[in-house]
């Protein structure tokens, strides 16, 4: 004689307990998912300072050839200046976008530049994931 419950094990899985392991995967899924959008958002901001800064090192490249920050970063891929010391291009690709896929704002005065990031909303100023990031 054949034990029942041997029968009635090899059938599969019930409902209940497919059930049981959809809950749970869900309950993990709620506690792991906002874990990895805040790890994607720290990866974005990581990402702009690294290309602020490597922009940042173009630039200083280019005042040391030509004596002055370029007016535009267009500058950095082309002699916008004119000048015979101008040994570009200071990048080896077209100026980046930042990570959120907007244009880096730069200003300068020929001595001094600022390099920004607006953040995920591309606008001035905000918080957190919208802050602005900066040289």
């Amino acid at each position: 004689m054949i034990n029942t419950h041997f029968q009635r094990r090899n059938r599969g899985f019930t409902i209940i307990e497919l059930l049981i392991v959809m809950a749970i995967l869900g309950m993990l899924a709620v506690m792991v998912a906002p874990n990895l959008f805040n790890k994607a958002d720290g990866a974005r901001h990581d990402a702009a300072l690294s290309q602020i800064s490597a922009v940042g090192s173009a630039l200083a490249t280019h005042r040391l050839d030509v004596g002055q920050y370029p007016d535009e970063l267009e500058g950095l891929m082309v002699n916008t200046t004119g000048r015979s010391s101008w040994d570009g291009p200071y990048l080896n690709k077209e100026v980046p976008r930042d990570p959120w896929g907007n244009e880096y704002q730069y200003t300068s005065n020929g001595s001094s530049y600022t390099l920004t990031s607006f953040g995920a909303d591309g606008r001035a100023g905000g918080e957190d994931n919208d802050a602005d990031i900066s040289n």
